[in-house]
């Protein structure tokens, strides 16, 4: 047997009987290369990028060996140098690489130059261009298979690699002292013994990890259940309204379907914690949540960074780049303030809702995506169809489910629990020693009509955390609109005379202003003398202690 004569068709059985698959006589096993991408994303993830090396590396010189002692016995070579050339071709025949054309398929000290390698091709995909040589399992192989070969310790290293941004992968195989101390580091990697002085770090880094993260989950639980000990949320959603409870049992429901979501709502209203909630409660928990500001981005950058773009396409475009929807394989993808974006890049989009595939900036390729998008918007969309600002058929698909959040003022039984663990939260951030709110900063809070919504709402606890002098926060250490916010008759009371109505007002007015008449009738737009009528006649100027300015 020759190397040239090597054949894929006699190379490979299938046994369709009994299932088995064999390959160059022995039992083999058919795995998807994205499969294979996927289990290398995870043990970088897990372990880092070193351990992971490692671990492939190791993988490939033990399936390289075997496969040597496999092609010794199935073949009758005419020398030992076919057999040891062999090695370039056998790995082709698997589906590692595709050699450069013209390429003999042998590794010579010249090495051997590849024009494919589906290692470098996984790790682009799921990880991103590399500054180092990435086709370390077809290092392992490689190396594995000439060691039993030849009977001596043979490591190939890349020369070159399409994983760094190389035309090609270029291999070469050398012996020990033949690599020297040039790449001593990367030898290291081959050693099986290695594993366990970097995998051991790796763990005990994990370890360390997970016990901080339960310290501060049990930080957390321990400060809202003091603030708000009613709360047994999973998911920390504080809700005693019943429009905010209507909204996240209807999120809940919503999660145990696959359909496109919109979320509509104020903006500081929290649709991005409904959309987690909706995807920690659907299958797609286990898969990555990322979420986008439209409206942050101009078109240009928000197509490349959606569904990616090809090395060239652009200038600065430098290397390859998946988007953050392949980034989101498996998971949920939130569009926030999709309101934002432009009519073009609407169109775009709708082709990846309805063909569930994108085509990166530069690229003819479609590439599948799985990722459920939720978009959300403070906008009023229908009436930006009505007005051709934003596309029926894009509203259609994106509007499967809709949901609504209320803005704070309208849950006002929330803005108390709300604040309190904001502010045990913001009193955890600056390290300060303040757990409640006097009675008269929680009424000013009350009064207070939240525009922001739970955004302003979380940004006054945290400046209040920070001017606070003593314990606990007073209405001074509030911003000053919620401290000039003064109560709206009608909200909580019964329907009154306007003269009760105009007394009620003007007397918040002045208590606000500390019996200050001369202020309060600034405010008011009348006259000294027109207020101070209208106080004897309410019988308030003794009894209110107000004073009396001089024009």
């Amino acid at each position: 047997m020759r190397v040239e004569d090597l054949n894929i068709n006699e190379l490979v059985e299938f046994d369709s009987e009994d299932g088995l698959v064999r390959f160059a006589g022995q039992r083999a096993l058919i795995i998807d290369a994205t499969a294979k991408g996927n289990l290398r994303k995870e043990l970088i993830n897990a372990f880092g990028i070193t351990t992971a090396r490692i671990i492939l590396t190791r993988f490939g010189f033990i399936q390289g060996w075997r496969m040597a002692e496999a092609m010794q016995d199935l073949f009758d070579w005419e020398s030992l140098e076919d057999w040891h050339h062999a090695c370039g071709r056998i790995h082709m025949l698997e589906g590692m690489y595709r050699l450069k054309p013209g390429t003999a398929g042998s590794l010579t000290k010249e090495g051997l130059t590849l024009a494919d390698s589906f290692e470098a091709e996984q790790h682009i995909a799921h990880i991103g261009q590399s500054d180092d040589s990435v086709c370390w399992t077809i290092c392992g192989l490689t190396s594995g298979y000439l060691s039993r070969a030849t009977g001596k310790e043979i490591f190939v290293l890349e020369e070159r690699c399409i994983g760094k941004g190389d035309a090609t992968c270029h291999l070469l195989a050398r012996t020990r002292e033949e690599w020297g101390d040039e790449r001593a580091e990367e030898l290291g990697f081959f050693r099986s013994e290695n594993l366990v002085d970097w995998l051991e770090p790796s763990l005990h880094k994990m370890t360390e990890n997970l016990k901080e993260a339960e310290k501060k989950l049990l930080i957390k639980k321990r400060a809202l259940s003091r603030v708000a000990p009613e709360i047994d949320d999973p998911f920390g959603m504080i809700a005693r309204s019943n429009s905010m409870r209507r909204v996240i049992d209807l999120a809940r429901r919503v999660a145990k379907v696959d359909s496109a979501l919109l979320i509509m709502g104020e903006s500081g209203t929290g649709k991005e914690r409904i959309a987690r909630v909706v995807h920690d409660e659907s299958i797609r928990a286990s898969g990555p949540f990322i979420a986008v500001n439209c409206g942050a981005i101009t078109e240009t950058i928000l197509e490349s960074e959606l569904f990616g773009h090809a090395r060239g396409a652009f200038t600065g475009a430098v290397r390859d780049r998946p988007g953050l929807f392949e980034a989101a394989n498996g998971g949920t993808i939130l569009l926030d303030e999709i309101g934002e974006i432009s009519t073009g890049m609407q169109v775009k989009l709708l082709r990846v809702l309805q063909e569930r595939e994108i085509r990166r900036v530069g690229e003819n390729k479609s590439r599948p995506v799985n990722a459920r998008v939720i978009a959300s918007t403070n906008r009023e969309l229908a009436d930006d169809i009505e007005t051709g600002r934003f596309r029926r058929d894009l509203y259609y698909r994106l509007n499967v489910i809709q949901l609504h959040v209320p803005p704070l003022r309208n849950r006002r039984e929330d803005i108390l629990p709300l604040a309190r663990v904001l502010l045990a939260d913001a009193a955890e951030r600056l390290r300060r020693p303040l757990s409640q709110l006097s009675p008269h900063a929680a009424d000013q809070l009350l009064q207070y009509q939240w525009p922001g919504n739970v955004r302003e709402l979380e940004n006054a606890m945290e400046r209040a955390v920070a001017l606070a002098a003593g314990n606990r926060i007073e209405t001074d250490d509030l911003p000053e609109e919620v401290r000039k916010a003064i109560p709206l008759p009608l909200a909580t009371h019964p329907i009154k005379a306007l003269d009760e109505v105009e007394m009620d007002y003007i007397l918040a007015v002045l208590e606000l202003n500390g019996g200050n008449q001369t202020r309060t009738s600034e405010q008011l737009g009348i006259g000294s003398a027109t207020l101070y009528r209208k106080l004897k006649k309410y019988g308030a100027v003794r009894s209110r202690g107000a004073k009396k300015e001089d024009d």
